[in-house]
């Protein structure tokens, strides 16, 4: 019996060059959907000074969750407005639930994608209501409340730790003392937005990912600091990832000693750059001002202009392939 698993992806499994390249996942089938009991958060810690935190997803309550877009409009209505301020710590918002493609895999697939996923020491996997985009234009404005037909999928979900609670024992979630702080690296980020691109995700959510600022080393302490760190860690790192390849099973999942020592590796990295790295080489979490006191430059009009264009094109196309 062939069986088949429906799976949402959000992160950097929207990338063609992660799914389908370096993963080697061949879907079956896909479509866009909306998730509105869910968004997108980036706090899942990683390596600090090269891939500080990964994206996830935490609980989302619609009616708390503020109507209003802000800077948000149809692939960037607005041109003359900046993406955000370096100064602020605030992280942009999107108010419309989170977007993402649902694929259908195998089985064998599916446990594939767990494995590469950490193999269940961070990520649970969850059943979540997904909602089909109303349209396949990406050019088309998000609802705020889908009325479309909604079905189950599989996602990958890592609950965020209740405030005074330990993180478990048995591997699963670790955290930052604040979750928001972090921002990705250029590279991950670049995943998804180029994943986005290549999904067809609406052009407004693909106007949000683009105003994310990523995690840029701009001091040379901090440069200098992500060489030692990953000098002093990096071999660790990479025998316990060596590990999960090599111990993982059919299932996907990491045997509970290797989530343990996968914990405790992280928990021994986080705490050496809270004690040593950081007060010595300078934040390797958040873009700071550089050297010279200047501020990194703000992604302004440009990016929108050039994403307005992309969202053109891909709709060119296909309606060239619906017209053949």
């Amino acid at each position: 019996k062939n069986e088949t698993v429906l799976y949402l992806a959000y992160g950097s499994n929207l990338s063609n060059e992660t799914f389908r390249g370096k993963r080697g996942i061949k879907p079956l089938s896909q479509i866009n959907v909306q998730v509105p009991e869910l968004r997108l958060t980036f706090d899942l810690p990683g390596i600090p000074y090269v891939e500080p935190c990964f994206a996830n997803s935490a609980k989302r309550d619609p009616e708390k969750d503020a109507e209003g877009m802000g800077t948000w409009g149809r692939c960037g209505k607005d041109e003359k407005s900046p993406l955000l301020d370096n100064s602020s710590r605030r992280r942009e918002k999107w108010h419309k639930g989170l977007i993402g493609v649902v694929y259908e895999v195998t089985a064998a697939d599916y446990a594939h994608i767990i494995a590469t996923e950490g193999g269940g020491s961070s990520y649970k996997d969850i059943l979540i209501d997904c909602f089909p985009l109303p349209t396949a234009s990406p050019w088309d404005p998000v609802p705020q409340n889908p009325n479309t037909e909604p079905f189950k999928a599989h996602t990958l979900f890592a609950p965020a730790i209740p405030p005074g609670e330990e993180p478990p024992k048995d591997g699963g979630r670790f955290q930052r003392p604040d979750t928001e702080y972090a921002q990705p690296s250029a590279r991950y980020l670049k995943l998804i937005t180029d994943g986005a691109a290549e999904c067809n995700l609406p052009c407004e959510y693909q106007d949000y990912l683009q105003a994310l600022q990523p995690y840029t080393p701009t001091t040379t302490m901090q440069r200098l600091g992500q060489f030692v760190f990953l000098t002093v860690w990096g071999p660790l790192i990479f025998f316990v990832l060596l590990g999960g390849e090599i111990f993982t099973g059919k299932d996907g999942q990491l045997p509970a000693w290797l989530k343990e020592l996968t914990a405790a590796l992280f928990k021994a990295v986080w705490a050496s750059y809270d004690g040593f790295f950081k007060p010595l080489f300078g934040d390797g979490e958040r873009t700071i001002d550089d050297d010279e006191g200047a501020k990194v430059p703000t992604v302004r009009s440009r990016g929108r202009t050039l994403l307005r264009k992309r969202c053109l094109v891909d709709v060119e196309r296909a309606t060239e392939k619906s017209d053949r």
